[in-house]
């Protein structure tokens, strides 16, 4: 075995064969473990714990009189170690509506797999947010179009990661935090003129950002600009 040396040879002798070394004279080589080596990351073997935590979410749509609720189970990985992780390991939808059962059952027992197939699982926000209904969309509340309900879901995937840390949120920089509270604050004292009582929600006339997806893009000064994440065409 190979030992790697920490400092100079400043002298040496030779051992005889049988010759006893003092334990006191026996240095550990100066050889660290690679503690990569032993973190854990999420893979389709890693077995299931008794208990997970989890976080459910209820999705309340037009579409139908009951409300969904999604819940997603995490693994905590490498638990008590700089590499803790948090990572979903499998997702249930309830509800009393019982027309999509179907599908329901089949999404999440296909999204759960890919949960556990571990690497980069970001990629099913977009594939869910990106399914159109053929009868059209609704705007939730806020203002937020969803092009479908298993849109919706992935919108509610997306909080969930986003709380995790599995995805990083896209936060505003200080201009673009200025420039809404600026035209937040003009389109309330216009409202609050207008005698209009609830100036807290968006203008009816509003247009959808493409950037947020939510019913927040007015004209102000001759610029349109969303009242909701700062996006303006005049920059």
């Amino acid at each position: 075995m190979a030992i790697k040396l920490g400092s100079k040879i400043v002298s040496y002798s030779v051992a005889q064969e049988n010759e006893e070394v003092p334990e006191a004279e026996v240095k550990a080589p100066a050889v660290t473990e690679n503690e990569d080596g032993n973190v854990v990351h999420m893979h389709e073997k890693v077995e299931r714990p008794e208990m997970l935590l989890g976080s459910t979410y209820k999705i309340k749509t037009p579409l139908s009189e009951h409300s969904l609720y999604l819940t997603i189970n995490d693994m905590v990985l490498n638990p008590g170690t700089k590499h803790e992780l948090r990572r979903p390991f499998e997702i249930f939808i309830n509800s009393k509506n019982m027309d999509h059962f179907q599908w329901i059952v089949a999404l999440t027992r296909i999204i759960s797999a890919v949960f556990r197939k571990g690497g980069d699982v970001t990629f099913l926000v977009d594939e869910l947010r990106s399914v159109f209904d053929p009868r059209g969309g609704y705007f939730k509340k806020g203002g937020k179009y969803m092009p479908s309900l298993v849109a919706e879901l992935g919108d509610a995937i997306e909080s969930h990661m986003k709380l995790i840390g599995l995805i990083k949120d896209d936060e505003m920089d200080e201009n673009q935090l200025k420039l809404v509270a600026e035209k937040r604050a003009q389109f309330e004292a216009e409202q609050t003129l207008a005698g209009c009582d609830d100036a807290s929600d968006f203008p009816a006339g509003a247009q959808l950002c493409n950037k947020c997806s939510t019913k927040a893009l007015i004209k102000m000064d001759g610029c349109m600009t969303c009242l909701n994440c700062g996006d303006s065409k005049c920059g």
